[in-house]
């Protein structure tokens, strides 16, 4: 995937605008930023920019019309950055009126300017993207673009998090100007490339959670194309495998998985069992929680059970965890159980205890797999945590990306003009 990086380009007094992914979660009761990773991620590309004596201009979103509680303000980011870079990082609330045109035009060799939340315009939030489908040169027209891009000389985009949306700040900029990829992108796509084309052996995908979605997003073709040699299942995709193998589960499980429509996934998951065969790990045995709260495990063989299945159990762990150790590439997306709930920890527990201290490479990504391994393992102790979840599953699903589309065509833009 040919992508300009920060290398193949000058940016001394240059005026650039960046665009990295800093959506951060919000505390509902301060009002204030909850985690700050991506924060964190961010620094790299910006105090790359900033010590190489550009002028640097940064957009970036918070929240949405789907989780508005997280729609804010940008100016606590900007002082946290502040805090991280030990520099200014100047905040104007303005996205792309006349206040933050004129502060653009003031900046000097190596100043930041971060402005407000973009997701004020209506042309960057999501609703709009599915309700109005722009393509990339229509987006050239937006407000965003057309105030925007006359005022810079170099678009650089750093959002890998970002790269399934097709919004106006993620493509519509690399229409009109020279672009290239940030620190973290280049580094996110050159690490799932790695996955996805030419993995070390063996090479085994760690799925669970409960968006299953995710799991079924990709798990046919990393199997056809021969990406993973295993994949080991446990969350409630483990319990719709095992649905799928004819096994009762019991109602309260079942009712679980019918109530969210997750039964629709049930003729894949018996096709792929079949064709699959045991390259498709499922559970030999399970937890589930007693009335009083402890932990009772029971084996497959032993169900339908009239409680809610929690997790994995103790063989199902022991047998996982040899395949972690014995795998040379390991990706992870969502954790093994209800690994809020002291019934459901061992699972994930184990698996992330395992993970980290595997000698293969490991990569994780999505919001609650990372959640998941931050409270029991060093995330220093991953080998690559990715800022991707949605873009993460469809980048080794092999589906498009919009925003990595339009790095692409600006690229070869770049090339074939020299």
């Amino acid at each position: 995937m040919r992508i300009t990086s920060l290398d193949d380009v000058e940016v001394r007094g240059r005026t650039v605008l960046l665009r990295p992914d800093i959506n951060s979660p919000i505390d509902r009761a301060t009002g204030k930023i909850a985690d700050e990773n991506r924060l964190d991620k961010s620094l790299p590309t910006i105090a790359d920019l900033a010590d190489s004596g550009a002028r640097l201009v940064i957009i970036a979103h918070q929240g949405d019309t789907l989780d508005y509680h997280n729609l804010v303000s940008m100016d606590e980011h900007a002082e946290k950055l502040s805090t991280k870079l030990n520099r200014p990082v100047k905040f104007i609330d303005d996205v792309a009126g006349p206040a933050a045109r004129t502060a653009i035009g003031d900046l000097q060799d190596g100043e930041i300017l971060l402005l407000d939340n973009i997701r004020i315009l209506t042309e960057e939030v999501s609703t709009f993207e599915s309700a109005v489908k722009l393509t990339p040169q229509e987006m050239t027209g937006t407000y965003l673009v057309r105030k925007l891009a006359p005022l810079v000389d170099l678009y650089v985009n750093d959002a890998f998090a970002a790269a399934h949306r097709n919004a106006p700040s993620l493509v519509g900029f690399q229409e009109l100007l020279p672009s290239a990829g940030g620190r973290l992108l280049v580094d996110e796509v050159n690490t799932l490339s790695s996955v996805a084309d030419d993995p070390m052996r063996p090479c085994l995908f760690v799925l669970g959670g409960l968006k299953i979605s995710d799991a079924f997003a990709m798990m046919a073709k990393v199997l056809r194309d021969g990406t993973a040699d295993t994949i080991v299942t446990s969350g409630v995709t483990a319990n719709v495998m095992l649905w799928a193998k004819g096994v009762d589960i019991g109602d309260p499980s079942k009712t679980f998985i019918t109530d969210r429509s997750l039964n629709s996934f049930l003729p894949q998951a018996a096709k792929w069992q079949g064709e699959f065969g045991d390259r498709i790990q499922v559970p030999t045995d399970l937890a589930v929680a007693a009335p009083d709260g402890s932990r009772v495990e029971l084996q497959v063989g032993d169900l339908p059970t009239d409680q809610l299945i929690i997790d994995i159990g103790s063989d199902t762990i022991a047998r996982y965890r040899t395949l972690i150790e014995d795998a040379a590439t390991i990706f992870v997306n969502g954790p093994a159980g209800v690994y809020e709930s002291e019934a459901g920890e061992p699972g994930t527990r184990a698996m992330w205890e395992a993970v980290a201290a595997a000698s293969g490479n490991s990569v994780i990504g999505g919001g609650d797999t990372v959640a998941s391994a931050r409270r029991f393992v060093d995330l220093d102790d991953i080998g690559f945590v990715s800022t991707g979840g949605g873009a993460l599953v469809r980048f080794l699903s092999g589906q498009s990306l919009p925003m990595l589309e339009a790095m692409q065509r600006a690229a070869a833009r770049k090339a074939n003009t020299g």
